[in-house]
């Protein structure tokens, strides 16, 4: 009989995704045929499946945790926010529609029946599932119809653990205030909870907790500290953008201009393990470094409204100079379309504008289409002769003169562009920055000695490192009874 868990926040960005991966990996490594899921999800930061459909990043690296092929039905709902047409709204991997923010609080009831299908596909032949909710339950006001905490819950009788993030002060009243306004049904789901991102000596708790039980009677199954190893993990929200600290003066300086809809950050996290690379995220009101060699432009979810973002912080004018000054420009997906001459969108796919000038760094333009190209993809780099593995998550065909170099052939098709001086270059391919090849080859250019460690095997001994961690701390009864065999 499959055991199921689901961990729920007392408030968004409180760790779950990380725990969820880490307590995959636990039962992974203990043997169990553990499978992660996630009802809803809402995010930019999105990854092909290994079934070939759209899910969340995050549900992504928790499959990888729990060491099995990823799967729409472990994210059936996945929500990316767009321009002024709200949301586009896959479901079990497909684009399903777009919905603005009170439409889909209607639509919610109807895909109940998706993310019920998914969680019986997932459980089925599981020994364990671990389930991770979306925001919090607090936010009564959004309890109809729910679908992405308590709504499926009570429906699929998941029993629930919460967490709480201690560092953000309060963690006692957050406990104690979703205690105190969940409706009856809810609160007897919940079987206890979990302190997350605690800092100092584990025992000036022990107060708090006794507190927390005086005023919920939920039993604490762990405080958990901040996770070392959590930190080589790929983010899931570009909120985690907002709190990255700047390079550490690395040999070369690589900017990221980070925009409203930025999509697939974790593109990058490959540079940032480089020991010479110092990668800096740009936030609006800051200017482009000028002493950076290399601007990677990420990917967008909203390229029309992208490219007006980045004139109005006037990154333009700067990736202008950084041109003259000899510095090279990638850009991946979304960035591969702005940095060429024109942007059109003839069926108002992003919203109402149908045409925008590009950067015009790049001799391409691109015209959005309805078909969307979602797939996994094994590639080859042009420049480097080396082999690469990434996937494609695109709208819009793109042509023009300078896609006669192509960087990169992607299943045996050429794919992206290159200025003819070699300085600026484009593809729909994203990891690529992945390939330790790749990376070597890029970093050579500017005399570095980079791509000496397999950053795929330690995103794996992270999942390792956050699994061990956990372990050390959490209520041995309370994990050895999650984890225990089926006779």
């Amino acid at each position: 009989m499959t055991r199921t868990i689901m961990l729920q926040g007392t408030g968004s960005d409180v760790g779950k995704t990380v725990l969820v991966a880490g307590l995959c990996r636990i039962a992974a490594n203990r043997g169990l045929k553990v499978r992660p899921f996630k009802p809803q999800n809402m995010s930019n930061n999105a990854a092909v499946s290994a079934d070939g459909g759209e899910i969340g990043r995050a549900q992504w690296l928790q499959s990888l945790a729990a060491r099995v092929p990823s799967s729409v039905h472990m994210n059936p709902v996945l929500l990316k926010p767009q321009s002024d047409v709200g949301s586009q709204i896959i479901v079990q991997g497909r684009v399903f529609g777009q919905a603005k923010g009170r439409d889909y609080q209607a639509l919610k009831p109807k895909l109940m029946g998706a993310v019920m299908e998914s969680f019986e596909t997932i459980a089925d032949g599981a020994d364990l599932v671990v389930v991770e909710g979306a925001g919090s339950p607090a936010e009564i006001n959004l309890r109809a119809g729910d679908i992405a905490n308590m709504g499926f819950a009570t429906r699929a009788g998941v029993p629930v653990v919460l967490v709480a993030d201690i560092d953000r002060g309060g963690v006692i009243a957050s406990l104690v205030g979703t205690h105190a306004i969940l409706p009856e049904e809810d609160r007897r789901m919940v079987a206890g909870y979990l302190i997350n991102k605690f800092r100092g000596d584990v025992t000036l708790f022990d107060s708090g907790i006794a507190e927390i039980a005086r005023f919920t009677g939920w039993p604490c199954f762990g405080v958990v500290p901040w996770l070392r190893e959590a930190a080589r993990l790929p983010a899931e929200d570009s909120v985690v953008l907002e709190r990255l600290a700047r390079g550490g003066g690395g040999a070369l300086k690589v900017a990221v201009p980070v925009l409203s809809r930025i999509a697939n950050f974790d593109d990058l996290d490959p540079l940032k393990a480089e020991p010479e690379v110092d990668l800096v995220f740009v936030r609006p009101g800051e200017r482009l470094p000028a002493d950076a060699g290399l601007v990677v432009l990420p990917g967008s979810k909203s390229t029309i409204a992208d490219l007006h973002e980045f004139r109005a912080a006037g990154w333009d004018r700067d990736l202008a100079l950084h041109r003259r000054r000899g510095g090279r420009i990638i850009g991946i997906c979304g960035g591969y379309q702005m940095l060429g001459s024109r942007v059109t969108d003839p069926l108002g796919i992003e919203g109402s504008e149908r045409e925008v000038e590009g950067l015009g760094l790049l001799a391409v333009e691109t015209e959005m289409a309805p078909e969307k190209t979602v797939r996994n993809s094994t590639a080859r780099s042009l420049q480097y002769d080396v082999p690469l593995e990434g996937y494609e998550i695109h709208l819009g065909r793109t042509t023009g003169p300078d896609t006669l170099r192509p960087p990169v052939s992607i299943d045996g098709r050429p794919d992206g562009a290159i200025s003819p001086d070699g300085r600026v270059m484009g593809t729909y391919l994203h990891g690529l920055l992945s390939s330790d090849a790749y990376r070597a080859g890029l970093l050579a250019d500017f005399g570095i000695e980079g791509g000496g460690f397999d950053y795929r095997a330690s995103v794996d001994a992270a999942l390792d490192g956050v699994a061990a961690e956990l372990e050390a701390v959490l209520d041995p009864r309370w994990l050895d009874g999650l984890l225990a065999r089926a006779d």
